[in-house]
């Protein structure tokens, strides 16, 4: 029994066809692929780029997809599409759309880094950079939650650092205090 070939080139975008660069290697589709490619036709949906049949063409045969390529095809003419081939140098060479590569990790606060920087040089300044790895701890952190950038690991070990040295002087101050209105 002869089964018929899945590519068929010149039917339009519901029949799926090779990329010329990806014919033969084309990269299984994982579920997750899939859900990113449906994530894209729903916004494309959403801003009004499709009527509501061809939506629902695109979503079921992106569920049906078997490839990377054919999820691509799909979502092509999508401002969330596919990035030109050289965009995305790799091992397997073919382009892969913007959508299906791993979000970027945010931005590190600096405050966050001044504050870990401080606090680590409590050690050697015997506790003075101790108020600076505080303040800039407090403050790392409150823009962390406005912004969304990372640090949090940071800030926190810059404001342990410099409390814990605010705390030792602040003791040390009192005992010595305390020992000179005894004698």
């Amino acid at each position: 029994m002869s089964y018929p070939s899945p590519w068929q080139p010149g039917q339009g975008w519901n029949q799926p066809r090779p990329w010329p660069e990806q014919a033969g290697q084309s990269m299984l589709a994982s579920t997750a692929d899939r859900e990113r490619a449906v994530d894209v036709l729903r916004a494309g949906f959403g801003e009004g780029r499709m009527q509501q049949p061809e939506f629902e063409k695109r979503v079921a045969r992106a569920y049906a997809a078997r490839t990377v390529g054919e999820l691509a095809l799909l979502v092509s003419d999508l401002p969330q599409g596919p990035v030109p081939l050289s965009a995305v140098p790799g091992p397997m060479s073919g382009p892969v759309p913007r959508t299906f590569l791993p979000a970027a990790p945010p931005k590190t606060n600096e405050k966050a880094v001044g504050s870990a920087i401080c606090g680590v040089l409590c050690l050697v300044t015997a506790g003075l950079t101790g108020v600076p790895a505080v303040i800039l701890g407090h403050a790392a952190r409150a823009e962390m939650r406005r912004t969304g950038e990372g640090g949090e690991g940071l800030a926190l070990t810059g404001l342990v650092l410099g409390w814990l040295s605010t705390a030792g002087w602040a003791l040390l101050l009192t005992l010595l205090f305390a020992a000179a209105l005894v004698s």
